[in-house]
């Protein structure tokens, strides 16, 4: 874990809500799913952050951000922390799935399967926004008809939904997915896995992991209970 100081360039009001350029260290920028725990001085609670994509001198963060910074703002950063996303070496198709309906933490995946020649759909149930032309979208309740396409999957999955993880993805109650995959598990995180506070308890087959130590990104099939 490293610590360092950082500062808000920029803010942004995109569809999926407001965003920030960061000003820090290389060293510090979260790999995709990975996540930043920053806090500013007048904050009694900390932010985890997530990269929604590279900015000179830093990295533009994924919404949400809170309401009080502004440009300027300085910050007090130290990670980057958890476990990020791990895109198998040989992908030929990516799956996306924003179940909760947000890209934004998603798409530096699909900026790095695009760039080695990799073919990229997204599921998703509102505009996304501005993406690459290369990426095809379909709305989120098409997935199980298209199941079998993807070799790798990877979800934007908030906890609240988590109950409802095998309806999206069309498995019955004991079915499993034909294709490995990963899910970010996005909750509020605000003890940067110091304090072992709870709040981001996520179950796994029948077994208790924190999001901001263990995850925030599991195993697709742990979290298939």
């Amino acid at each position: 874990m490293r610590f360092s100081q950082g500062r808000v360039v920029e803010i942004y009001s995109t569809p999926g809500g407001t965003q920030a350029r960061i000003a820090c260290p290389a060293r510090v920028i979260p790999t995709p799913g990975q996540y930043l725990h920053a806090s500013s001085q007048d904050a009694i609670l900390g932010t985890a952050l997530f990269t929604t994509g590279a900015a000179q001198g830093g990295f533009i963060s994924a919404p949400p951000i809170p309401d009080h910074w502004t440009p300027g703002t300085a910050l007090s950063l130290w990670g980057p922390l958890g476990h990020g996303f791990r895109l198998p070496a040989n992908l030929h198709r990516l799956g996306l799935i924003a179940a909760g309906g947000n890209v934004a933490r998603l798409a530096p995946l699909a900026e790095l399967a695009l760039a080695q020649g990799s073919a990229v759909t997204l599921f998703i149930d509102r505009s996304p926004g501005q993406l690459s032309s290369a990426l095809e979208v379909y709305p989120l309740d098409e997935y199980p008809s298209l199941a079998t396409w993807p070799d790798f999957l990877a979800l934007d999955l908030p906890l609240e939904n988590l109950p409802r993880l095998r309806l999206i993805l069309g498995l019955s109650a004991d079915g499993r997915p034909p294709y490995p995959g990963q899910a970010l598990v996005h909750t509020s995180m605000p003890c940067g896995g110091v304090a072992d506070c709870g709040i981001c308890a996520v179950e796994l087959r029948r077994r208790w992991k924190l999001a901001c130590k263990d995850g925030p990104v599991f195993d697709l099939r742990d979290l298939l209970a």
